[in-house]
């Protein structure tokens, strides 16, 4: 178990990072669920860091050192899906030359991590029903069946109630899944912890010998920003700013502001910007002007720099 932190706080379990209270949360349920063998439902918005939570639970749980092995749903091919799942014998169909182990056996008594579950199939989901019903599955073309002892970890970020109700989604296989539900928080509840992610990013990304970092009126830039992606598109803006800058301080003017420009564009598409978010905008844009110098910004603003200092803590929160 990979746990680190100051005064027994914890940021970082295995791949995830962050020292917030919504975080916290989600330690404290990987801890509490990580012991047993019951299915699991990971719940989060893309680029939150689902699998990273369902690698946590595997490698702090008993099947440690048995297989982790992902399905990306929404990735497969649908003409596929079946034989890739649960495998086939050699001659059970044109093409089939040689007998192939599928996924659901290949996890063995390990952990079998279903991503973007919500994508599966209405044919598949009956069927994977069945194998968490039976605890068996059959691979195409045979008639002897393989016992299934995987643990089953899924994760989408749709809402399957939704789903279920326009019939997309089947409402015994979500009670199957959902024994236990894990919310992963999106990075606009958890702004906190971007400073502490961009120092991971940057221990990641950082390829020359010298100590890069971010400057605190670049850290006080990305915190104005909403990030739709999540932590994905965080890390991606963090390693475009390392490849774009060669100096070891990493500062607003290095920054690549196309999400700015993106959110505004989506806003004028859709509705009308809140006036929190017209003043975050606002304020990311001053400091990109004036190079990070808050006194300057705040001077373009209009407003004093202790006013600045103050609507940046409360946008970061």
């Amino acid at each position: 178990m990979d746990i680190d932190g100051q005064n027994t706080t914890r940021i970082r379990l295995g791949g995830l990072v962050g020292a917030s209270a919504p975080m916290q949360r989600v330690y404290s349920l990987i801890q509490k669920v990580s012991p047993h063998r019951f299915p699991v439902l990971i719940l989060g918005e893309t680029g939150t860091g689902k699998e990273l939570v369902a690698r946590s639970i595997h490698f702090i749980s008993p099947r440690r050192d048995k297989p982790f092995v992902p399905v990306d749903c929404a990735a497969l091919v649908p003409t596929l899906i079946e034989a890739e799942l649960f495998g086939y014998v050699k001659g059970a169909f044109t093409g089939a030359f040689q007998t192939h182990c599928g996924l659901l056996a290949s996890a063995g008594e390990g952990t079998l991590f279903l991503d973007e579950i919500g994508d599966l199939p209405p044919s598949l989901q009956a069927k994977l029903l069945r194998v968490l019903q039976e605890n068996q599955s059959r691979p195409i073309g045979s008639n002897v069946a393989i016992p299934f002892r995987a643990r089953v970890i899924a994760a989408t970020h749709r809402n399957l109630h939704a789903e279920i109700k326009i019939g997309s989604f089947r409402e015994d296989l979500y009670f199957r899944l959902n024994v236990f539900q894990i919310d992963v928080p999106p990075l606009r509840k958890r702004k906190s912890d971007i400073p502490v992610l961009v120092d991971s990013f940057v221990g990641k990304y950082a390829e020359s010998d010298m100590k890069r970092k971010f400057s605190d009126a670049a850290i006080d830039c990305l915190l104005t920003y909403d990030w739709p992606g999540n932590v994905r598109e965080l890390e991606n803006t963090v390693a475009r700013s390392l490849a774009l800058s060669s100096q070891p301080m990493i500062d607003v003017q290095d920054l690549s502001l196309d999400f700015l420009d993106e959110s505004a564009g989506e806003s004028a598409a859709h509705d009308l910007p809140t006036l929190d978010e017209l003043e975050r905008r606002t304020i990311a844009r001053a400091l990109h002007e004036t190079g990070g110098d808050k006194i300057a910004a705040a001077r373009i603003l209009g407003i004093g720099k202790t006013t600045l200092y103050r609507k940046l803590k409360t946008g970061s929160n």
